[in-house]
């Protein structure tokens, strides 16, 4: 088996990373402190404010330029989907070169392959998580357009409208989200090819950072008090 013992625990560790952090900013008792909480709650009050308003033309754009940056991280995933399997098919040639590296362990292309292999798993995952925020994004319009103006109908199936508009913005965030964390966790990954050892540290180095902009950054720090303390949790389906 190509796979040694501290390869194993080193994608053991960047896994179990993953998870503890999605548990801990989505299903802990700390995700109602955490930016993805806060911006839900401003999303919530920008759709319930857009219901009150008879010109929407500004929410169409912020709607527009959400759909567009979720457009190009998706093609930029296809790009490093497109690299790395350039790599793979490029024979031993890249893996003798970073091999000449001091720091780069001896690698079977067996091995080297299986590398690769993870990184092109992590950026798939990527591309699909931008994909379907992208794809939400059309939904969200059709909801915006489908939303009644103020004084047509009653107040409250204007504001039920807006409830779920605010929900399918939650999960085009959430995916986005996921998504962007996907380029984060794909950094750790690439120093994989040096050494388990410093896969290990990148991972851990990649979580201390989420966990540190989720929870204690200066955006976090204010949009925690600007949050509309009205609003739930950020849908996670």
């Amino acid at each position: 088996m190509p796979l040694s013992a501290l390869d194993v625990s080193s994608v053991i560790w960047f896994l179990f990373l993953m998870m503890t952090f999605d548990v801990i900013a989505y299903h802990s008792r700390f995700a109602e402190y955490s930016l993805s909480a806060s911006v839900s709650a401003q999303r919530r009050a920008w759709l319930e404010h857009m219901a009150n308003r008879e010109l929407r033309h500004f929410d169409a754009i912020l709607l527009t330029s959400l759909s567009q940056s979720n457009a190009f991280f998706a093609s930029t995933s296809v790009l490093g989907i497109g690299g790395l399997a350039a790599i793979m098919g490029s024979g031993d040639s890249p893996r003798r070169m970073l091999e000449k590296l001091p720091i780069v362990v001896e690698t079977p292309a067996s091995l080297w392959e299986i590398k690769i292999l993870f990184l092109i798993s992590i950026l798939i995952y990527a591309f699909f998580k931008f994909a379907w925020a992208f794809r939400l994004s059309h939904y969200t319009a059709i909801m915006f357009g489908a939303m009644a103006e103020m004084g047509s109908a009653d107040k409250a199936t204007i504001k039920t409208h807006a409830t779920h508009t605010a929900r399918l913005l939650d999960l085009i965030g959430h995916h986005a989200n996921s998504g962007l964390r996907s380029f984060y966790y794909a950094f750790a990954a690439i120093s994989w090819l040096f050494h388990p050892v410093i896969f290990i540290l990148a991972s851990t180095l990649v979580f201390l950072i989420l966990l540190r902009r989720e929870f204690f950054s200066k955006a976090a720090r204010i949009f925690n008090e600007a949050k509309a303390t009205s609003f739930s949790k950020p849908t996670n389906d």
